[in-house]
């Protein structure tokens, strides 16, 4: 058994590729959600037993839930040694329609859901002298967006820095913080935000004429978060098809 991984917004869209990934990988896989039923269904696609999954209740916006989820799983397993925090909200909205609330609450969920299991997980691997922390932040985070709302690309941004900051802080305790930064997926929350001739003008963009694939994200994920990762601490990991290169 490789370990025990938490993967936040694990119900569906790329939360999903990254249950599969690490499930395939040989990890526990503690799938949280919000929307619990959702969780609990993929949870018995992939393992009816209830052996390797197990769905647990998270709303990443307190950081009470983030506690009593990462408690509920140690009983059930024993420990964890691996977040994932990709739980998002993503909203297309031109930055001069964006109302007050609905910027704060996509930064309530991306960024705060963010910071908060960055924190609980971090004082927890702290005292196990282990863990691996894995963000998902995006392109629209060191672009500003091109297809996507100014509050979505402010939260994405906003990981990358936390990502460093939580890396460069844990480091000496045994804990990695990495980064992965996605160009535009091929979900079907991307083709239903995004309209068809905007999504097929920026396919156009990309060297690489495509889509990115949410399993190759998923397993760059299962790489960060391996026992041998310790060097790529701290990391942001592009992959949008040459999209933007630095």
């Amino acid at each position: 058994m490789a370990g025990t991984v938490l993967v936040t917004g694990g119900a569906q869209g790329l939360g999903e590729a990254l249950v599969r990934a690490f499930h395939a990988a040989g990890y526990r896989v503690a799938i949280s959600d919000i929307n619990l039923a959702g969780a609990a269904a993929l949870a018995d696609r992939l393992d009816p037993g209830g052996t390797t999954t197990f769905a647990v209740a998270l709303d990443v916006t307190s950081p009470d839930s983030f506690v009593a989820a990462r408690d509920a799983v140690v009983a059930r397993w024993g420990s964890v040694e691996v977040l994932v925090n990709n739980a998002v909200i993503t909203v297309v909205r031109p930055v001069l329609d964006i109302t007050p609330d609905e910027f704060a609450r996509v930064l309530e969920v991306n960024l705060h859901g963010t910071f908060f299991g960055c924190q609980v997980f971090g004082r927890y691997f702290k005292e196990r002298g282990f863990g691996r922390i894995v963000n998902i932040a995006s392109l629209a985070g060191q672009n500003g967006g091109t297809a996507t709302g100014a509050h979505y690309a402010a939260s994405k941004g906003g990981i990358i820095t936390l990502t460093k900051v939580f890396a460069r802080d844990l480091a000496p305790f045994g804990i990695s913080v990495a980064a992965i930064a996605p160009g535009p997926l091929d979900l079907p929350s991307v083709r239903a935000l995004v309209p068809a001739d905007k999504l097929a003008a920026t396919v156009e963009t990309i060297p690489v004429r495509q889509l990115g694939d949410p399993a190759f994200i998923a397993r760059t994920a299962v790489h960060l978060a391996g026992a041998d990762a310790a060097f790529a601490n701290g990391a942001v990991w592009d992959a949008n098809g040459g999209l933007f290169m630095r």
